[in-house]
């Protein structure tokens, strides 16, 4: 009786650990869409970011030259980016389309035009 309980309960784990391993890899590692990206003087990096629409997105922005900021308005988004650091910017796009960021943080004479875009797919 207490080995068909033991094999019972082995065999209930084991269950329970592949579906939860199944959870995960059907959601990608962690579920979340990252993309790593560079702000230096006057322009991002890739300039242009493609994501779906309801998929977790989690931009990891390195200021390489010196402050720079994020700012992406449409997702009411605004980060400041501290040089030589690795800045985690997380957000959901709730709607479809093309959407401009550009930096927040004066840079120099270039600043105005450090821009870029998110598209969001259906």
């Amino acid at each position: 009786m207490k080995i068909s309980k033991i094999v019972v309960l082995t065999f209930s784990l084991l269950t329970f650990f592949l579906l939860l391993a199944q959870a995960r890899d059907s959601s990608g590692a962690t579920g979340v869409h990252e993309i790593p990206m560079t702000a230096k003087k006057y322009e991002y990096t890739p300039s242009s970011i493609h994501v779906k629409k309801g998929e977790h997105v989690r931009l990891l922005i390195t200021a390489v030259d010196h402050d720079h900021g994020f700012k992406l308005p449409a997702f009411d988004i605004q980060q400041e980016l501290r040089k030589g650091e690795t800045t985690t910017v997380e957000f959901t796009p709730d709607k479809a389309g093309t959407f401009r960021f550009a930096c927040s943080h004066v840079c120099g004479f270039g600043h105005r035009g450090m821009k870029a875009e998110l598209v969001v797919e259906e």
